[in-house]
Order: structure tokens, then sequence, then C-alpha cells
């Protein structure tokens, strides 16, 4: 080997994809690759050029791709290239000119591969294509697994939540008919040492399931007859999940409803059945042992706790490597449970039940928790809608109400939610609203608002329905998804609200940073993203709440290309496990989590190069969602 391509080796073996290449592939490339040099402010590549004919490797110097973008500044340049980072994919995959003038911020020396040659080696190379055709996926399949090499010694006795059913089913489900008796039911599971029976028809269809914390309930308290039909007492229509589901979808149902089984089913006929132990071991505390907590919880100290054991969950399922996507969902769906079951019980404490607002009000999240998006760090967000009974007015109400929403809320914040800043509550009159009022306040939101009224009413646009009458909070969002696309001004004016937190990307840097040095993931990551995926579905009438879920059912609406909507998905995705990291590691020595010391601020400098890479990608896709606004909404 020469001593020039030991060079070259050394230099691609730091920097995706080529540390990923087998290096006879590798060597292929570099003999056919050249060296360019570019003078400052030369340019590399232009539209004018037409069909790209190169692949181009930055060794030294820096790039900026310059394009007509929503007022861009030089500060706030399009694209930002540095050591390491190849160009220009999109360009040599589709077989066109460049959409950008790609230009050398300083003197800078490129790698360059003919297109036969990176066609060819598309072809040749199963890491290079698949880092081609999916960049910033597979940027992040790489740096998950440095994560999770990172946690591999608390991980190691855990099963992976992203395994499908079909791996974790141990052994055939013990069943019988329906009309098996009770005491042969019995019988047969003590015999097999099961916890569970499943009664089948004929064609192998589940009927009902019995278990052993069914065995105390429902036939030693009550000692009914042994003798009759096991079906009787059994839970009828159990729930079931086809074999290819993972297993975080069992597990959040599980959270959900209360359950430690779950049937897999397949063609209707059943095929295995999945309990809690089976899904995978947490340290300490299991998910149905937080879900029974949490519903049987009668006093704050109990609440406490249980919300203790969630941010205990949320920290094994960090060193699991678990998804964001999947963790925040775990995490929201657990706090769920917990705001439930403070409502609850205030309502009980209060007599709510039996008054005649016991059926006609709701409790409704909003901001993260409306999205199912919560981390470590969140503080309430929340609202009360209802309708009012005859003989009564809607302030009669709220004078009822608010005293029980402000306990409400005082309780959240001693289980580690703290109180909204901005009084977003339940316990705040202008959140404690009819059905009619609240749909009062949308409609001069949406006719009347002004930019900056928008700006602190877009949380809003975010409810979802948790306790209570959920059919007002739906009634609200069908109602709402009608209304917002028929004013294209609210919609404009909610698009340039969302231009303000632009992601922080220098022009001769990396990332543009504050006075700490610092970058806040939040505003300046997570934020574009979310405001634009709400102003999406709003326009294309999409009932769903959460940020990924709005920027897939609104990609058909917007005609964006699916692998374009996946790359600000993944983006998305990429800065909120960051920020999950973060926490993570704020707080992996604290016996007890004080939530409100946890930030979002990070130093770029503490990142290896491959997040710093893969974050500045993400960053640029930021930029892509708001050009698509700007594009939309002529910004």
């Amino acid at each position: 080997m020469s001593a020039i391509h030991t060079s070259q080796l050394s230099f691609f073996a730091t920097h995706a994809p080529f540390n990923r290449m087998d290096q006879p592939h590798l060597l292929w490339m570099l003999e056919r690759m050249q060296l360019g040099y570019y003078a400052k402010g030369e340019v590399i590549i232009t539209p004018e050029q037409g069909t790209v004919q190169r692949f181009l490797v930055i060794k030294q110097g820096m790039v900026q791709g310059e394009q007509n973008v929503a007022d861009a500044s030089d500060a706030d340049s399009w694209l930002e290239l540095s050591t390491g980072e190849c160009f220009p994919l999109g360009a040599l995959l589709a077989h066109r000119p460049v959409a950008s003038i790609y230009r050398a911020v300083m003197d800078t020396f490129c790698y360059e591969l003919p297109l036969a040659a990176f066609h060819e080696l598309l072809g040749l190379s199963a890491p290079f294509r698949d880092f081609c055709t999916r960049r910033i996926a597979n940027l992040l399949e790489h740096s998950k697994q440095i994560i999770q090499a990172q946690y591999t010694q608390s991980a190691s006795e855990q099963q992976s939540l992203n395994s499908p059913l079909s791996s974790i089913i141990r052994r055939t489900p013990v069943t019988c008919s329906p009309q098996t008796t009770v005491r042969q039911v019995l019988e047969r599971m003590h015999e097999l040492r099961v916890g569970s029976m499943v009664a089948i028809d004929e064609d192998g269809r589940p009927l009902g399931i019995l278990t052993l914390p069914d065995v105390l309930e429902r036939i030693a308290l009550p000692q009914i007859d042994l003798d009759q039909p096991v079906i009787g007492i059994m839970t009828a229509q159990p729930t079931s999940l086809p074999p290819q589901a993972l297993a975080y979808e069992a597990a959040l149902s599980m959270a959900k409803q209360g359950f430690r089984h779950i049937l897999v089913v397949e063609n209707e006929k059943l095929v295995g059945l999945v309990s809690e132990k089976d899904l995978f071991s947490l340290q300490r505390v299991g998910l149905g042992q937080i879900g029974q907590a949490i519903r049987y919880a009668i006093n704050t100290e109990e609440l406490q706790q249980a919300a203790a054991d969630i941010r205990h969950m949320a920290h094994n399922m960090m060193a699991q490597g678990i998804a964001p996507e999947q963790l925040t969902q775990f995490i929201s769906t657990f706090n769920d449970l917990l705001t439930v079951r403070v409502v609850e019980l205030e309502y009980a404490a209060s007599e709510i039940n039996a008054s005649p607002l016991a059926n006609r009000l709701c409790w409704m999240a909003l901001g993260s928790e409306g999205r199912l998006e919560q981390t470590l760090s969140t503080d309430q967000d929340n609202a009360l809608i209802f309708t009012v009974p005859e003989g009564m007015t809607a302030d009669g109400v709220r004078e009822l109400l608010l005293p029980v929403a402000r306990r409400i809320n005082e309780t959240l914040a001693l289980c580690g939610f703290p109180l909204c800043k901005g009084e977003i509550m339940a316990s705040n009159p202008k959140w404690c609203l009819s059905l009619e009022e609240w749909r009062s306040l949308f409609l001069n939101w949406i006719t009347n608002g002004t930019p900056v009224a928008l700006l602190h009413a877009s949380i809003f646009f975010d409810f979802r329905s948790l306790h209570g009458a959920l059919n007002l909070g739906e009634e609200l969002r069908d109602w709402l998804s009608r209304a917002a696309c028929d004013y294209p001004r609210f919609l404009h004016q909610m698009a340039e609200n969302a231009m303000f937190n632009r992601p922080p990307l220098g022009m001769m840097r990396d990332f543009v940073l504050g006075k700490e040095h610092k970058l806040n993931l939040k505003v300046n990551g997570i934020t574009p993203f979310v405001d634009a995926a709400r102003i999406f579905s709003l326009a294309a009438g999409v009932n769903h709440t959460g940020t990924t879920g709005r920027l897939r059912q609104s990609a058909t609406h917007l005609n964006v290309p699916v692998t374009e909507v996946d790359g600000w998905i993944n983006a998305f995705l990429f800065i909120q496990m960051l920020r999950l990291r973060h926490h993570y590691e704020a707080s992996a020595n604290q016996a007890e989590v004080d939530t409100e010391m946890l930030d979002n601020l990070i130093d770029p400098d503490l990142l290896n190069e491959l997040d710093r890479r893969i974050l500045k990608e993400a960053f640029r896709q930021a930029r892509k969602v708001q050009a698509k606004l700007a594009q939309i909404y002529q910004i």
C-alpha cells in the first residue's frame, strides 16, 4: 500500500460512511479519486453546469451552499459543509443539476470521484449505498449503535423493545374451550404452572382470558360455583396485537389498560401470548407495577413515588437505547395515567362526580404532553373544557371548578411537574372554559389574532383529551380542523411566527452559539419542526397532535415526497434523542431527579464528531422545513 493511500485511509477512517466500508472497496474508491483545490470564494459546482459529474468529499476547508431561500442572509446561509462531509448526493442520485451554488468559504481541498465510479461504488459497497440513499437515517443508526454500546453493561440483560412480538413468544399458549369448567381450568393452570388460560373457539379465535389476579377477585373472594363454564368469569375480547407488532406497542397497551398479558393474533387466530415478564425486566420496578401503583394510589405520597418510578423507568429505557419517539410516548403515557389519577382523586374529594358536572367536563393536556412528546424535563400545560348544565352559567361552573383545578395543579407540582410560569393551567380562569367559549376563543385567534397573540396561543392547538367527557375535546378538534383551513391569513401569520426560531447554523463555524457557548435544543432545534408540523396539520385538516404523525399525515396534502418528510422526522427525532440523553446524563447520579434543574442547553464541543455532524444535518433539515413554510405562505 502506498504512503499516500495510508494517509488517505487514515483520513477516511474517521468519517461516515467510509469508516464502515470494507477496505477493498475503500481502496477501490481511492484509486479513482483525484484531489481538487478551490480558492476562497471560488465556485465548485453550480446549477448552470448541468448534470453533476463528480462526487466530492471535503478534505480540508469549508463549502457553502447558496440558495434563494426566504430572505436568507450571509449570516444565515442555506448550507454549510466542513471536513469529512460529502456532496451533492441528491443531484448525483437523481442524475440532475444541483439546486444550490456550492462555493469555497476558504481555501478548500476536495477528494473527487467521477460520476461513473460513484454509481459503480453504489453497487459494490452496501454501507456506502445505504448512506447515500438514506443519509440522515444512516447517520442516526450509526449514532444509535454508539449510544447502545455505551450503555451495554446496564442494558445487557434487558429485552429490546424494538423486537417483533413473534420473536418474544416463549411457547404455545395454554388454551381451553369456553365451556370448560372453572375447576378444570384451575387444575390445568396449577398442573402446568402457568399464569393464564385463553378460551378459544373451534377456529382458534380467542374469546376470553383468565389470569392469576382474576382468581382472587373473581373466584376465591366471591366463592363462585367452580363447575360453571369458565367463559362466564373471563375477561372477554382480550387485547391483541399481530405478530409483527413491536414489543414497545405491547408494553404501551399494558400500561394504558393495566393488563399484564397481550394476545398475539394472526388472521383472527391465536398464535401466542406475551406477558410483561416476557417483554423485559426493568430494574427495581416494572411497567405493570407502575401502572397498578398509579391506579390504586390514594394519597400524594403514593403518587410522588409513582412519579419517581416513571423517571426511573425512563432512565432504564434510555440505557436500553430505546428510540426517542417510543421513549417520549412511554413517558407521556405514564404521565397521562398519573395525571388522570390525580384528577380522579380530587374530583372524588370535591364531590364533582356527584354533581351535574360529572359527565360534562374534560381535562385536556396541552403542549408536549398533548403531543405525547414529554421528556424528563417538563412543566404543566393543561386546561378544562365543559358544557354548562341547565340552570347554570359558564361563570358559575368556573366558580366550582377552579378550586379543584388549583389543587390538581398543586398536586402535580409535588409530583415533579412544575407549575407553568406562563400560567397555562386549568386553574387559570382563562383556560377553564365551556365548549362554546373555547370555540369563540379559537375563532377569535383564527380571524382576528395578532402575530404576538398567535405566538402565545400556539400551544393550545396541541390539545388532547385526557380525562372525563373525552368527546368534548374530540368535538372541538373536529371543529377546529374544519375552521382553520378556511382562513389563509391565520395560517400565514402562524407561518411567520414559525420563522422566528431559526436553526443556529452559521457561515464560518458549525453553529451560532449563545453567550454561554451552548445550543438550546428545544427552542432552536425541536421548535421549528413542532411549529411547522402544527401549521401543516391545520392546513391539511389532520387531527393528529404528535409532530411525527402530523408530518407524515400532511405529506400528501403538501405534495412533499415521503423521503423528504422522512428526513425531517429523522432530524427531529435525533434532536429529541440528544435532549433525552442530555437529561439522562444530567440526572444519572441523582437518587431523586429535580426536573426543574434539567435544561436543554448543550455545548456542541462536547459532542463526538459523528453527533456534531448529524446535528448539523438535523438543523439543515429544520431549515428545509422552514423553507417549505416560506414557499407555501410566500414569506
